[in-house]
């Protein structure tokens, strides 16, 4: 078909027709774009709906699909489809940042999200939307009760974006609860904006304002909503200009706070001013979680009075004061106020610029036996030999095999027998203290570290499901080699024959308890996988075990 026809605008005005979805290729996405003057010369009186993003045809609106909706948006803004969008816009994660949409491009965008029921997270950083793309948006967010979580970073919205943001948040209506907004050239009076719709805003429960220009106005008034905001979970402030003052007024308000969990205050100027303010809050405050105040130019001074705080704090897990100008000495008393505290629930202190000795080490084992669940994160220890180091790196996976091929049972089945729960997953912190504790596999705190970072599924939980990844990229397990996975002697398949155990990566990760083959009365043969064959011939030791 010739492409001048798919330009050809409809006359029959008493003959309605759908269009057809395009084809899949660049030629038509672009011809559509192209008949973009045409298309909106028809439509025109359309633009006096009561919003940009409404259709007036609502027959049209609700039975035209996914697709043919955004595609028809692209003929009214007068620009070119994205084909990422159109691939991914039933998916619930949507990564548009770096598209260069600018404020056609994201009004077309909200105009297929308006009546989109699928997309929950919607990624738009660096798009230069500028101030009409941050209407639409809104627009779109206020019809709009599936996106949750939204990214605008990285848009230049100044001042204008932030009154528009402030607007939308003190109504109240969407269903968004994470929004980022780091890196929009954010001053001290948009910081008030901001800061007047959050204190009356309980939707929002994560806010990402870093990398903005707040300085101690601004964090004047970021304290002020603090002591008034009922929602917030966690705040990322890092990479602005909080001094002195500014820092002080932000420990004033958290001081009154009841909701915040996650705060990260990392590369600005706090001092030991502001480490003696957060001193104070970490005394009264019980629900911060975790706090990162990495960079804040806290010495020693600084950190001695955090410590007054830790001795008495029950709700703080994580603490970062990487890149902070203290030497051993404030790392000391940070431990000791651990010790001191037998309600602390601290699991992780970051003091990795920090170099200690070994003096340090036995006041850490002295605080671990207490507190099993801590884990200190340090440089490197003075004059530790090579020789004693590699001691504590052995392969701590290796250990807990060879453990279990003693025992005849699977890793995964240590690993859950950890768990009180008998799950598949459990707290970071609980798995630590449960692996210091155990006395199966003498394991020290970096081999647990090791672990944790093998395990980690990035939420404050392992995931005991992720030693299948773990074993798919041991070179163990490459092709060549047998797979290790039934804890009995090794499976040798008949000719012809297709083994249980054969093909690791194609087994789910759930017929892991089945593919154990060995057990105290005998062995058995293990049920194959869908996608293998229904006759399976095993010969264990020469002989044959059993057919179909």
């Amino acid at each position: 078909m010739d492409s001048d026809e798919l330009l050809e605008p409809e006359t029959k005005d008493d003959e309605p027709k759908t269009e057809p979805a395009p084809q899949n290729s660049d030629e038509t996405l672009y011809c559509e774009a192209e008949g973009s003057v045409a298309v909106e010369k028809e439509k025109a009186p359309r633009e006096s709906s009561e919003t940009d993003l409404e259709i007036e045809d609502t027959e049209k609106f609700f039975t035209t699909g996914q697709r043919e909706l955004y595609l028809e948006a692209c003929k009214l803004t007068g620009i070119v489809p994205v084909s990422y969008f159109l691939r991914n816009m039933e998916e619930s994660y949507v990564n548009l940042n770096h598209h260069g949409l600018g404020p056609n491009g994201t009004k077309a965008i909200a105009i297929a999200l308006v009546s989109n029921t699928s997309v929950v997270t919607l990624e738009l950083a660096d798009n230069c939307l500028m101030e009409e793309g941050l209407l639409s948006l809104v627009e779109m967010l206020q019809e709009n009760y599936y996106l949750q979580e939204m990214n605008i970073s990285d848009n230049d919205l100044g001042l204008k974006g932030a009154r528009i943001i402030s607007e939308f948040l003190q109504r109240n209506t969407s269903s968004l609860w994470n929004l980022q907004l780091s890196g929009n050239n954010f001053r001290d009076e948009s910081a008030e904006l901001l800061c007047q719709a959050l204190s009356t805003n309980y939707q929002i429960k994560t806010l990402d304002l870093s990398h903005n220009q707040f300085s101690d106005k601004g964090g004047e008034h970021m304290g002020q909503m603090l002591a008034l905001n009922i929602g917030l979970q966690s705040l990322d402030l890092s990479w602005n200009h909080f001094y002195i003052r500014g820092a002080v007024a932000l420990c004033n308000g958290l001081r009154a706070n009841m909701t915040l969990q996650k705060l990260d205050l990392s590369m600005n100027g706090f001092g030991n001013e502001g480490a003696t303010a957060l001193g104070e809050v970490l005394r009264l405050n019980n629900s911060l979680v975790y706090l990162d105040v990495s960079s804040n130019n806290i010495n020693n001074d600084g950190v001695s009075k955090i410590s007054k705080g830790l001795e008495v704090n029950e709700s703080l897990k994580v603490l970062k004061l990487f890149l902070n100008p203290m030497n051993m000495d404030g790392a000391v008393l940070l431990i000791l106020s651990i010790k001191r505290n037998p309600k602390s629930k601290m699991e992780e202190i970051d003091i990795s610029n920090v170099l200690v000795s070994e003096q340090f080490l036995k006041i850490l084992d002295g605080v671990c036996a207490v507190h099993p669940q801590l884990d200190v994160m340090y440089k490197s220890v003075q004059g530790f030999s090579e020789k004693r180091a590699l001691l504590l790196w052995v392969n701590p996976m290796k250990l807990i095999q060879s453990y279990a091929d003693q025992h005849k049972i699977t890793v995964l089945d240590f690993f859950k027998s950890l768990n009180p729960k008998g799950t598949m997953r459990m707290p970071v912190g609980d798995f630590r203290k449960a692996m210091i504790q155990q006395d199966k596999v003498p394991v020290n705190l970096h081999q647990v570290r090791e672990l944790i970072k093998k395990l980690d599924d990035k939420t404050g939980m392992v995931n005991f499901r992720l030693v299948w990844a773990q074993r798919l990229s041991d070179p163990a397990s490459a092709p060549g080699k047998p797979p290790v996975l039934c804890q009995a002697p090794r499976l040798i398949p008949a000719p012809g024959a297709t083994l249980c155990a054969l093909d690791e990566a194609r087994a789910p990760p759930r017929q892991l308890g089945a593919l154990s083959l060995a057990t105290k009365a005998g062995p058995t043969v293990c049920p194959p996988p869908p996608s293998f064959p229904l006759t399976v011939g095993c010969r264990l030791r020469g002989q044959i075990l059993g057919t179909q």
